[in-house]
């Protein structure tokens, strides 16, 4: 796989409710140091440096993120940032911007991933990426990232994985069973002891060509009108036509020519709040901070702190609490009930939308 083949396609249009109040509607989670001093954003695209040029990763974003994403990204063109008019999930994102590369390398693989994820090490996650690449042009497969589940989670969708395909040095690629939706706990057990199913991680890398065409026999109903309106003319009275459709829905469950590709570092979509405590430090009590804030603590011990930097949060005989303290908002509740949060949020639509 030669380098300059690969692109870059960043998806960074989502609103992340579930981490409000730090993640608003004017600085949505993308854009935050949520797991670290970078925006997720900006430590996305650097763990890309060395591997994918800047000239060869475009962003698809919405409107009004546009400006986060160069000031997350100044060293983007204005070219590689692909406005959506209106968020219509996925499959219209990931057409939208296939159709772009292959007006400018029509011959080109790339790779599709969400802004928000948490992976390490750097140089293993390039790694599966060109072997996901030469899968993909060895058989001109959709090739998928799978993680090797640690526990048995009920928030993920999973891929069964089938029979090895071919292998590409440390990695194999195996033959996509299916893909199985979130599935309730006891389910979830059965699949972490059988050993074949993965997380989806929705990381895609697949030819250029191959994707459109994917997308046209799947999907057509995506693809057609894109084609006509073009990448930059024409968007804003398509695009909000568009079925909003996933990928995995609109292509990935209805391919056969697809394959996935196991891996085991680390890795953690920060999907809610106490996703963070993977990813975050913690001090000798087992509180995890983040955000820059700065946490004294007395009798106090499992909890979830995030303050911006420069901001002191003190916590005296507290167990097992998530504590968020962002602009004029604070958020406290037990870690389990992390998942909530999006419930604050859709009343905050009707009571305060003002905090949002």
């Amino acid at each position: 796989m030669v380098k300059e083949e690969l692109w870059a396609v960043v998806m960074a249009g989502g609103s992340g409710t579930r981490f409000w109040p730090a993640s608003r509607r004017a600085r949505p989670k993308q854009f935050l140091p949520i797991a670290g001093d970078l925006s997720m954003i900006g430590a996305t695209v650097q763990r890309l440096e060395g591997l994918i040029g800047a000239d060869r990763i475009l962003v698809v974003t919405s409107g009004d993120l546009a400006p986060l994403v160069s000031e997350c990204l100044p060293m983007l063109c204005s070219e590689n940032v692909l406005v959506e008019p209106v968020g219509r999930n996925t499959a219209p994102c990931v057409a939208l911007a296939a159709l772009e590369i292959e007006r400018r390398a029509p011959d080109s693989v790339h790779v599709v991933l969400p802004a928000d994820h948490v992976i390490a090490p750097p140089a293993s996650f390039q790694a599966s990426l060109v072997a996901a690449a030469e899968e993909a042009r060895r058989a001109r497969h959709l090739c998928t990232l799978g993680i090797r589940p640690t526990f048995p989670a009920t928030g993920y969708g999973y891929i069964e994985a089938g029979d090895e395909l071919a292998c590409h040095g440390e990695f194999s690629a195996h033959h996509v069973e299916r893909f199985v939706e979130k599935p309730d706990h006891a389910r979830a057990e059965e699949f972490l002891t059988t050993g074949r199913y993965l997380w989806n991680a929705g990381i895609f890398v697949w030819e250029t060509r191959t994707v459109i065409e994917a997308i046209r026999d799947h999907a057509p109903e995506i693809l057609e009108p894109l084609e006509v309106a073009g990448s930059s003319t024409g968007l804003e009275e398509v695009y909000p036509q568009l079925p909003a459709l996933p990928i995995d829905t609109a292509v990935m469950e209805q391919a056969t020519n697809r394959s996935v590709l196991p891996i085991s570092y680390a890795w953690s979509d920060v999907g809610a709040w106490n996703s963070l405590e993977d990813v975050a430090p913690r001090d000798d009590q087992g509180n995890s901070y983040a955000g820059g804030t700065q946490v004294v603590s007395l009798d106090s011990s499992d909890n979830l702190i995030y303050a911006d930097a420069g901001e002191l949060v003190a916590l005296i005989g507290v167990k097992d609490l998530i504590v968020v303290r962002s602009g004029d908002a604070l958020l406290v509740c037990p870690k389990d009930r992390a998942q909530d949060v999006k419930d604050i949020v859709e009343r905050l639509k009707k009571e305060g939308p003002e905090f949002l």
